[in-house]
């Protein structure tokens, strides 16, 4: 987040850079009409009223011609008063007319300062900042609704409804605290244990609906591994559902890593086909099979494909496989098994268990088991598509991990100990987690880094 003076009058350009029809530049600030009329020669139309203007040198010469719409503080985006110039699109037409701004006095903003500024106004909270972003890089229609839900303010609604829940808690908590006279045990009267359980239980729902919307967001990294010729890219290119990598009988096709974009049931996953893992003195593939490892690594789903036509123990070949990190790559929640070429063999289509780890048995050829894969996949990751899930960061799911975490403890305090005033330092901490997710107790570094990673021109 920029720490220039609010009064500074910032100017971008807010659409992509590029060939198009349209092109619009924003200001915000309090010099944003002065300019905008320095800029055409003539005073601002009415707030929100588009006017035709052509956009001037400093010698009077036309760099283009467009609207001109003036959106008044404190009703605008970002509080103060913003200006937008829709011009024609194109890189020369539209860096010319954002150098005149700043030659007039605007400021080129920087990433994500717009959003930054309506946040300090108090135009939005942190939660509905960050959906901004997200709604433009949603990658899925799921995706993009969650977003559009986070914008409109429900997650931080709920957030708040628990927040509140909290507050009062606490009230009970630190009356007990400082009235220790009173005849009655607040702390042993049962209210409080009651109301801490309900509070756990919101956050749990919360959490819940988080880790979806957090998916939604990040997508899936999975990886798709085994030996030569047991038809991974013939999976990766059904799944795709077009035939992104070259399948042929001979072993060692696949060199390097191929990733591909798709969506599964509204989930965002990156799919990546890697180099058969084998022994072999090529060094070309030598340096394929390097690669296939350090994907498995950083996979969040591993397809660990093999010939059921050649092979019969997939956990012998998993455990050939990973050898050096057999806690990691052999998690249950992590490895399923692919028994592939069903159609040349008599194995039935379907989900079912091997060696404990689950196992899809299908023919990526025929493109028989694909669907049943999908359902696993979603299954596997926890991903239950829901009409009420908002989009969620890796930093909230942190904050509400952190508020159940003091949540417990303060539980701990009540039940085991008795002690009032632990249980009440645990209850604050627990709130400024909570907190954190909206922006009220957020340190600036954070939001330096959150907005940072906005797009120039939001």
């Amino acid at each position: 987040m920029s720490n220039r003076p609010s009064q500074t009058t910032i100017a971008a350009i807010a659409t992509p850079l590029g060939r198009g029809g349209i092109g619009v530049i924003r200001l915000s600030g309090a010099k944003a009409v002065q300019i905008t009329e320095q800029l055409t020669g003539k005073p601002i139309a009415k707030a929100r009223q588009a006017s035709f203007a052509r956009f001037l040198d400093e010698h009077a010469a036309t760099i283009d011609e467009g609207l001109v719409l003036h959106f008044p503080a404190p009703n605008s985006f970002t509080g103060e008063d913003v200006v937008e110039l829709q011009g024609h699109g194109g890189m020369v037409v539209q860096n010319a007319l954002l150098a005149r701004l700043l030659a007039l006095g605007a400021t080129a903003a920087g990433a994500g300062e717009f959003s930054s500024r309506a946040f300090a106004n108090g135009k939005m909270d942190l939660v509905q900042a960050e959906a901004i972003a997200d709604l433009i890089d949603a990658a899925s229609t799921q995706a993009a609704r969650s977003a559009v839900r986070s914008l409109q303010g429900e997650f931080s609604t709920r957030i708040q409804v628990v927040l509140e829940q909290l507050i009062h808690l606490r009230l009970h908590v630190e009356a007990a605290i400082d009235f220790p006279e009173e005849e009655i045990d607040f702390l042993a009267d049962g209210r409080i244990l009651a109301l801490l359980e309900e509070v756990i239980e919101a956050i749990k729902a919360v959490f819940a609906s988080a880790r979806q919307g957090q998916l939604l967001r990040e997508g899936l990294q999975v990886v798709i591994a085994g030996k030569p010729n047991a038809g991974k890219s013939s999976l990766l290119n059904a799944l795709a559902g077009v035939d992104r990598a070259i399948v042929t009988h001979i072993a060692g096709t696949t060199r390097d890593v191929l990733h591909e974009k798709i969506t599964l049931n509204g989930l965002p996953i990156t799919l990546t086909d890697t180099a058969g893992l084998r022994e072999t003195d090529d060094v070309v593939e030598i340096e394929g099979i390097r690669r296939a490892y350090t994907q498995i690594e950083q996979a969040d789903l591993l397809l660990l494909v093999y010939d059921l036509t050649a092979d019969s123990e997939p956990l012998v070949l998993a455990k050939a496989f990973f050898e050096d990190d057999l806690h990691h790559n052999l998690d249950q929640k992590r490895l399923i098994f692919i028994g592939n070429k069903a159609d040349l063999s008599t194995q039935p289509i379907g989900i079912g268990e091997k060696d404990g780890f689950r196992q899809v048995t299908l023919s990526a050829k025929q493109k028989l088991g694909i669907d049943e894969l999908v359902q696993l996949i979603s299954q596997q990751a926890g991903y239950q598509p829901e009409e009420n899930t908002f989009i969620a960061r890796t930093r909230h799911i942190d904050a509400l991990s952190r508020c159940l975490q003091g949540l417990d403890d303060a539980k701990i305090q009540l039940v085991e100990y008795r002690a009032g005033e632990l249980m009440a330092e645990s209850l604050r901490l627990a709130q400024n987690a909570l907190s954190e997710i909206t922006g009220e107790f957020t340190a600036d570094d954070l939001l330096g880094k959150i907005f940072g990673s906005f797009c120039i021109g939001k």
